[in-house]
């Protein structure tokens, strides 16, 4: 299967698809896709007669479960420089995802299906996200030897309390009733509406200035209600074990506190690389309140230093390679993590540092 094949474009009046054609690999994104993805983002965001964008995934299982990182994993040997996939890669990702989020007409994600990663990159910078009853978002990178990526450490620093820290600690899955509560969603639509939504948009007479008016009718016409997030009630108890000043703080909070949703939340702490949970709690210190290119320029700064280290390449060989769930991490603890080595993740890249056109 060709890039071409993997993610399909189409016009329909005035509106473009693009459909992540990869649902035997859960709709993953490899480098070949952003380079199809990312030109005809461009174009159409120039386009006079495309008004409005759709973005969707194949398949019935997943909109998209994130990056190709078994790719990732492959290029490991490459040295720096020129065609080094381990930079190009990410680079060209988040130079996708600072494009979705400044699109200039809607840009609609129908989020159905399982949502990870990457899949949040394309989705939750977009100005109109879709839940349907499959959405499963989740930032579950702390358990290959990364951290929430993709733009997470602007998104998830806005929801409400504490609640994006929780998230990027835990990698706790959010159903559509608690992706609204967070913001990942705008618009919660049954599955089986999809088609429609997409044929209501097709068929708009547009009015030039007035599209995101438009676009806000059409899904509010078939939006539905997904009942009451979960995470709302949990939040005073979030807030509360997750205000600490340190990963350990949180640890201990958690051992304190009882209920069930503490105890699998200390349970995923516990699996997680302890130098990913470090560099994640100082990235959402560091992200609060920043614009979308400032969090991108950071965290590809993470990525490119996550790379030159052992634990990302460990996770994914534990989880993706030898697929025996046995990541044998760098530090035997969070203890054995110290202050500098965290710094260290944050250090500049100089000539090679991320920037925007």
């Amino acid at each position: 299967m060709t890039a071409t094949d993997e993610i399909l474009l189409d016009r329909q009046g005035g509106l473009g698809l693009i459909t992540l054609n990869r649902p035997k690999a859960l709709n993953t994104l490899s480098l070949a896709m952003y380079r199809v993805f990312d030109p005809r983002l461009v174009e159409w965001g120039r386009d006079p007669a495309i008004h409005a964008l759709i973005v969707r995934g194949a398949g019935d299982k997943a909109f998209c479960a994130g990056g190709d990182v078994r790719a990732i994993y492959d290029a490991r040997f490459d040295p720096k420089g020129p065609g080094d996939y381990k930079a190009d890669f990410f680079r060209e990702e988040y130079c996708l995802i600072q494009r979705v989020h400044r699109f200039p007409k809607p840009y609609i994600a129908l989020v159905d299906g399982i949502t990870m990663g990457g899949g949040c990159g394309v989705s939750i910078n977009g100005s109109h996200r879709v839940a349907t009853e499959r959405t499963v978002f989740a930032m579950p990178e702390v358990f290959i030897g990364l951290f929430p990526d993709v733009g997470a450490s602007r998104f998830l620093n806005l929801c409400p309390g504490r609640v994006g820290r929780y998230l990027a600690l835990t990698g706790t899955r959010v159903r559509a009733a608690d992706a609204l509560y967070c913001g990942f969603a705008t618009h919660y639509v049954p599955h089986d509406r999809l088609a429609e939504v997409t044929a209501a948009l097709a068929a708009l007479d547009w009015k030039k200035g007035g599209e995101a008016s438009q676009v806000d009718a059409v899904l509010g016409r078939f939006a539905a209600d997904p009942g009451r997030p979960t995470l709302a009630a949990l939040r005073p108890a979030i807030d509360r074990c997750f205000a600490g000043n340190s990963v350990e703080e949180i640890v201990e909070a958690l051992r304190r506190e009882e209920g069930a949703w503490a105890k699998e939340a200390l349970g995923a702490i516990e699996r997680a690389s302890p130098i990913s949970l470090k560099i994640t709690f100082r990235q959402m210190e560091l992200g609060v309140g920043m614009d979308i290119e400032a969090a991108l320029a950071m965290e590809y700064r993470m990525t490119q230093h996550v790379m030159a280290a052992h634990d990302f390449f460990e996770g994914i060989r534990a989880l993706l390679v030898d697929k025996d769930q046995k990541p044998r991490w760098q530090h035997a603890s969070l203890a054995a993590v110290s202050e500098e080595e965290v710094e260290s993740y944050f250090a500049s890249l100089g000539d090679r540092e991320l920037r925007f056109d």
